[in-house]
């Protein structure tokens, strides 16, 4: 399972994964999360299945998706 995570930044947002060492960094949420949401799928699409975390910025869960090979953003439970 490869877990991404959207984080607030200093400035913006960022996009870490464990199969990286920096973040990608991002002006808004919203580009953070889409760019996640891509890197999700081309990793399930490479037969790994993947989970994106999105935070608040006072580090509460604000939601999991699940992608895998054979269907992508999933919503997962809390």
């Amino acid at each position: 399972m490869r877990l991404i995570c959207v984080r607030s930044a200093l400035v913006g947002w960022s996009v870490k994964a464990d199969t990286f060492d920096n973040e990608l960094l991002f002006q808004s949420g919203a580009q953070a999360e889409q760019a996640a949401r891509r890197l999700a799928a081309q990793y399930a699409h490479a037969g790994h299945e993947a989970e994106v975390r999105i935070f608040l910025r006072d580090g509460s869960v604000a939601g999991r998706l699940g992608f895998t090979e054979t269907a992508d953003n999933l919503p997962l439970a809390r």
